[in-house]
């Protein structure tokens, strides 16, 4: 029997500059068809994520959450940017080629993904967000396969 144990790490955010701190970190580890899924109650934090994430990867253009779109696609940085909001999705099976992004090249980040864990890849580093107060975070930052698990262990 395989027992495979996962371990769930922790990083304290303060404020929007440690949240875009980290995923500047998360980002200079970036690697061709990388998922990053985050979830968290509205406000906490995810777009201010990708903000960071997308200004390390050089992208220029304002970085706001696809929420009618689904999906923004950015192409002006070192590597290209899925950005996904799939909060107003309602079928899965019929709305987007999921696939085609989890496979492809760029990067692709999924707000409120847990909508979709059933669409998810196996391999994913998964962030959930917590609201502590007005200011403070807690990033539960959760590893799927070694990958991802050298990432978090490298950048926390």
């Amino acid at each position: 029997m395989n027992l495979v144990i996962r371990m769930d790490y922790k990083y304290t955010s303060r404020n929007e500059n440690d949240t875009m701190e980290l995923a500047e970190n998360i980002e200079s580890e970036k690697f061709p068809g990388m998922i990053i899924c985050l979830d968290g109650e509205l406000g906490s934090g995810k777009t201010v994520f990708v903000k960071g994430f997308a200004k390390s990867l050089g992208i220029t253009e304002n970085i706001t959450s696809p929420t009618f779109n689904i999906v923004k696609e950015y192409e002006s940085g070192e590597m290209k940017l899925n950005h996904m909001d799939v909060y107003r999705i309602e079928d899965t099976d019929e709305t987007i080629a999921f696939n085609d992004y989890f496979k492809g090249d760029g990067v692709t980040i999924i707000e409120w993904a847990e909508l979709i864990e059933d669409k998810l890849p196996d391999e994913r580093l998964e962030i959930k967000f917590k609201v502590i107060d007005e200011n403070t975070r807690v990033l539960v930052l959760k590893p799927y396969g070694q990958k991802y698990e050298d990432l978090v262990n490298y950048v926390l």
